[in-house]
């Protein structure tokens, strides 16, 4: 069966372009160096007739050449050996007391400090010391339900004494941790129920932020669903202030490609938070398959997780979850109506 790569004219056009899609396909070896490379090698090209080409590793090697210390065609392609460092040195921190140092991280992943950061950001969307605190901000999202106390919750999530996180409580739980416990408890948020093309809107938001976006046809629907959430949280209807901004939510709305310039109140796990950072990188006009964005954050596994991060996102449109669709493109999985979603892909589309 015929590839891309089969034929001598294919091999030399990735040669010249130093094609990745063309490593694994086959390998070229350079007699004058003794040595053999992948189709995307950064080394100088060599003369034509030094060159030889090869359908493996083992081929290039038993015709006498040694693997490229630079591309290193004998060991998995470099964006898989970043993935397998990044994900070591997320394990690493997940099951650490004290969070490891940047320097100790780096050293563990065989990369220089700034290397090893500028990758683990490629890879997460978090910066080490990002995936960290949203780590442990999980865990102690946890621990606060499941402990007798805050004090064992904040040691069971890592932090070394409780004035540290005490410093940091609101950062990390957007509230006191006694209040989190009860459920938000004496919480204000600020809610307001409008309409627009798309049905009803209600917008809220914390002193932090925008924490809520929810479409609908029932309005009551909509700020019970808030009440749900919020269980113990006290819900102030928005002021004449407040509507201001669901006026700027509802503009959105009718025009996605202008994006939201407001604070958000964003709240999940490390995980979610990595989705819907991912999602947020995709253009408007433009849309992804669950899969893609899997691959995006280096999971390429976690397939149907990304499908559960995208169904647990409350900010409607300001983090685009309606631009995730199946892999052969059809519209499916969204929480607030899938007819929603083909109008306002249709509108990104549009303008």
């Amino acid at each position: 069966m015929q590839t891309a790569f089969d034929t001598e004219a294919a091999r030399w056009a990735a040669l010249a372009a130093r094609d990745r899609t063309a490593d694994g396909a086959f390998f070229y070896s350079v007699r004058t160096t003794g040595v053999y490379c992948r189709p995307s090698c950064a080394a100088r090209p060599a003369r034509p007739e030094n060159v030889a080409f090869h359908p493996t590793t083992q081929a290039a090697e038993a015709a006498g050449f040694r693997p490229c210390k630079r591309c290193k065609p004998d060991q998995p392609p470099l964006a898989e050996r970043n993935a397998a460092a990044v994900a070591a040195a997320c394990r690493a921190i997940e099951a650490a007391e004290e969070v490891p140092g940047l320097e100790a991280l780096a050293m563990e992943a065989g990369m220089s400090p700034f290397h090893f950061h500028r990758v683990f950001k490629s890879v997460t969307g978090l910066t080490p010391k990002g995936y960290a605190d949203a780590r442990r901000a999980e865990r102690m999202r946890e621990a606060l339900g499941e402990t007798p106390t805050v004090t064992a919750a904040i040691y069971e999530a890592g932090f070394g004494s409780g004035s540290r996180f005490y410093e940091k409580s609101d950062e990390v739980l957007g509230m006191p941790p006694r209040r989190f416990r009860a459920g938000g408890e004496r919480a204000v948020i600020r809610f307001a129920v409008g309409e627009c093309s798309l049905g009803s809107i209600l917008v809220a938001a914390t002193d932090k932020g925008v924490c809520a976006i929810l479409l609908g046809d029932d309005p009551q629907a909509l700020t019970e669903d808030l009440q749900d959430r919020f269980a113990q949280a006290e819900l102030i209807g928005g002021d004449a202030e407040f509507e201001a901004l669901v006026a700027k939510v509802v503009g959105l709305v009718e025009q996605p490609r202008l994006g939201l310039d407001l604070p958000l109140d964003v709240r999940g796990t490390a995980f979610q938070q990595r989705v819907w950072q991912a999602l947020r990188e995709i253009p408007a006009g433009e849309t992804a398959s669950y899969a893609q964005v899997a691959e995006s954050i280096g999971k390429p596994a976690a397939v149907r997780a990304v499908a559960q991060a995208c169904a647990a996102n409350a900010l409607a449109i300001a983090i685009p979850c309606h631009r995730v669709v199946r892999n052969d493109g059809a519209l499916s999985g969204y929480r607030w109506g899938v007819e929603r979603k083909r109008v306002l892909l249709d509108r990104e589309a549009a303008a």
